[in-house]
């Protein structure tokens, strides 16, 4: 799924083709998303210009001054550019005609993703009303970390992943971060010292700026909006390493389930 990273990498490589040009028109082959998208949104974005592109969390925002457009990518979708005469295939569900002859065309094989036309403030969309603080922004420290979970029991890796204490960190990035604060998975949230909240906060971040650099995580099907694949992958410490030495002190790193989703950590390297 792209998470931070991912819908980072793709805003930054669409911001050229796309802030101060005017939409041509939108094409719609697939409404049947994880949110219908409107019959009536070709007509609302047609004839417009483009902004600026925002993200806030894993949500791309397409400011198009009357509205915004909030897209989210799913469990599969790709975002990128391709010559307005590129035809679509099998699930190339959306299409931004820009009036430079570049589309932006969304791919999305499982629907998972939405396209939704929004007007007013849309940070108050119900999809972004209630996020937390993003990683990246001054708003987010060891501090706030600490004061967001010192009362949580649950197990600190679940609890970075939960978008209403900090946006955007998802199963790669949290097992990523976890390992470079030396910290276990499985500790519960309440457990962790001002300190060590410190120490997260700044694993988390520069962890996701590492991986905004390298373009980042191809794991299954992320593409960025230039069509290739990101390069953090070539980087992990931890995930998907299950069974391999850890790269700081060569014990086997383990892989257990958390919430449904695979952690892994080394058990030599983070307690």
């Amino acid at each position: 799924m792209p998470e931070l990273p991912e819908v980072e990498s793709t805003r930054r490589g669409l911001l050229a083709a796309m802030e101060g040009v005017r939409i041509d028109h939108a094409v719609v082959r697939e409404r049947r998303m994880r949110q219908p998208i409107s019959r009536a949104l070709p007509a609302c974005v047609e004839g417009l210009t483009v902004r600026a592109l925002h993200r806030r969390a894993k949500y791309l925002l397409i400011d198009c001054g009357s509205g915004t457009l909030i897209v989210h990518l799913g469990m599969s979708g790709r975002l990128w550019l391709v010559d307005s005469n590129t035809p679509p295939e099998k699930h190339d569900h959306f299409d931004l005609v820009m009036a430079n002859g570049k589309t932006v065309r969304l791919r999305d094989p499982r629907r998972f993703g939405c396209v939704l036309w929004v007007t007013g403030d849309v940070t108050q969309h119900k999809l972004l009303a209630s996020l937390g603080p993003e990683p990246l922004s001054a708003d987010f420290n060891g501090t706030a970390l600490y004061n967001a979970i010192h009362k949580r029991k649950t197990a600190i890796k679940l609890v970075i992943m939960d978008s209403h204490v900090v946006v955007g960190v998802g199963n790669i990035y949290a097992s990523e971060a976890l390992f470079r604060a030396g910290i276990s998975p499985r500790i519960a949230a309440r457990r962790l010292t001002r300190a060590r909240c410190d120490a997260l906060a700044n694993a988390i971040r520069e962890t996701l700026r590492e991986a905004i650099t390298a373009g980042g995580s191809s794991i299954r099907d992320y593409v960025g909006s230039d069509g290739m694949a990101g390069n953090f992958q070539s980087n992990f410490a931890v995930y998907n390493r299950e069974g391999q030495p850890c790269k700081r002190c060569g014990t086997l790193v383990k892989r257990l389930l958390q919430g449904q989703r695979s952690t892994f950590y080394c058990p030599q390297c983070q307690i």
